[in-house]
């Protein structure tokens, strides 16, 4: 039998393309490279295409007006832009500068593009031309259009991203947030309509899961719009270029900036919120800088020393009348005194608080702690939303909170990581939404090491803490033990082990060395 030859798929033959630039070329900096010609080569194609139909057309007069391009949300490539003058010149020397170039021209060219391009940036990096020349035939030879319903650039991007965010490690990958996190988010918050806003968007990942979200649920994009904030410059490109490529029409301020310190969205009011803010941010107010912000009005400042509170406020404060709001925080945000106590009490006793779902260790690639989702509602009560796949009724209990635990949920991905499968996800989704059902007494039960209701009254006994396994009953389990911490220490005895396997074989290596053998 002829043995199975098993093929690349075309993320993973541009991964290996874009590896041969490791080494001169820190994986912080060359995801732009590989990004940025991912784009100039996608804008190429549909720009050729529409060219080609204007000529079939007979409208050879309108080929050089950008207008007959953009009206069809397709970028207008002067000549010197486009990816057929790149290839001609691969071989140059300068070829670093003429990217750069095309990528200036293009944004010149196309308003909706204006600051969302790298700038000077090839240039400058320094790049080895021979692998570059490399790296611009692979991606040469991708047929972005080949099938558009299968988005095959939008999906190098993603796999280019999170390939990123676990190579540059801890500490590197804040602008990522694993997909199926998102995706998990988006099936049980549900952004149908409405302005869907993310305070630390990074590279766009939540945006791109929503609107994916509202396909897969035949809803209509066009019944929602984008709003983002980004700090980092190279990231915030990085966003607008994401969303460029999809055709994902956004406002993510005028510039990088903090969200803190300079709101791009002072009276923004959304209706649905999705965030992975930085986890405990330290320092990031001066000690009498924004003690009278209105984003905390009517609560206590949060403290500078973790900006935790600080996000969960800016959220509480853009949520419209009937907004929801899911977002990732360490689990340290769940209980704690001080200012943040007052903060939790006064959120928990203002009836915002829906859900917590603590998350599995090892999902994200940054850190390997334990997370929550939390999910927070302006309005628990009676809603109806009007979707094409069906009309679903939702009442939020008021005054309970749902506490979950999917510690022990999950699959092995990229062998060290985590991650929820699609039906994992329908599961959990499905449970949370049944516990919002008008008929919840019909459709909802508490599950012992998994799930459990709190009404008010319990979470106040609990002296306001929001861990979820101060409620959730555990029968097979130690519910005093800090799971958490118990991994953390099994991990590091494993490590030692294998540090002690490596000495062993080092050192038996050295005895038959000795003896004149080599192993």
């Amino acid at each position: 039998m002829a043995k199975k030859v098993q093929t690349k798929s075309t993320e993973e033959i541009l991964w290996d393309s874009a590896n041969k630039l490791r080494g001169s070329v820190e994986p912080s900096e060359y995801k732009h490279v590989v990004l940025s010609l991912i784009f100039l080569k996608f804008a190429n194609d549909k720009f050729l295409r529409r060219r080609q139909g204007l000529i079939n057309e007979h409208k050879d007069a309108f080929l050089e007006i950008p207008e007959f391009y953009q009206a069809e949300n397709i970028f207008y490539l002067p000549e010197e832009s486009r990816w057929t003058y790149i290839i001609e010149n691969a071989k140059q020397e300068d070829i670093t500068l003429k990217v750069d170039s095309a990528l200036k021209t293009i944004e010149r060219t196309n308003k909706s593009l204006e600051g969302a391009l790298p700038d000077n940036y090839f240039s400058r990096l320094g790049l080895d031309q021979s692998k570059f020349s490399a790296l611009l035939d692979s991606i040469n030879n991708i047929d972005t259009l080949k099938d558009e319903a299968h988005d095959i650039v939008g999906r190098v991007y993603e796999y280019f991203l999170s390939k990123f965010a676990i190579a540059e490690g801890k500490g590197k990958g804040e602008f990522y947030t694993p997909k199926s996190i998102v995706n998990l988010l988006a099936e049980m918050i549900e952004p149908y309509k409405g302005k869907i806003y993310d305070p630390s968007c990074g590279s766009g990942g939540m945006f791109v899961q929503s609107l994916k979200f509202i396909e897969k649920h035949k809803g209509n994009k066009k019944d929602v719009s984008i709003y983002g904030q980004e700090l980092t410059n190279t990231t915030y490109k990085l966003a607008k270029m994401n969303l460029a490529i999809r055709g994902i029409a956004s406002n993510l301020g005028s510039k990088a900036a903090d969200t803190f310190a300079d709101d791009q969205h002072k009276d923004l009011k959304a209706d649905y919120i999705m965030a992975n803010p930085p986890f405990n941010l330290k320092d990031w107010r001066a000690e009498n800088e924004l003690t009278d912000d209105q984003r905390w009005a009517g609560y206590e400042v949060p403290p500078k020393s973790n900006a935790n509170y600080g996000w969960i406020l800016n959220m509480i404060s853009k949520l419209s009348q009937n907004g929801v709001a899911g977002f990732i925080l360490a689990n340290g945000a769940l209980s704690g005194g001080g200012e943040e106590y007052k903060i939790r009490k006064q959120i928990i006793e203002n009836d915002l608080v829906e859900a917590i779902v603590i998350l599995p260790r090892a999902m994200f690639y940054s850190t390997d702690i334990s997370v929550t989702l939390w999910i927070l509602n302006r309005n628990k009560k009676e809603r109806t939303l009007h979707v094409n796949d069906g009309t679903k009724n939702y009442r939020s209990r008021e005054n309970e909170v749902l506490f979950m635990d999917l510690r022990q949920k999950g699959e092995p991905f990229e062998k060290k990581f985590i991650q929820f499968g699609e039906e994992e996800i329908t599961t959990i989704a499905g449970h949370y939404h049944n516990w919002q059902q008008i008929d919840w007494e019909e459709t909802y039960q508490n599950i012992p090491e998994y799930s459990y209701s709190a009404t008010l009254e319990e979470i106040r006994k609990k002296d306001y803490s929001l861990v979820p396994s101060k409620y959730i009953e555990f029968v097979n389990r130690d519910e005093s033990l800090d799971y958490d911490e118990q991994m953390q220490i099994l991990q590091t005895d494993l490590k030692d082990l294998f540090q002690q396997e490596s000495q062993l074989k080092e050192e038996v290596s050295n005895v038959f060395k000795t003896l004149g053998y080599e192993l």
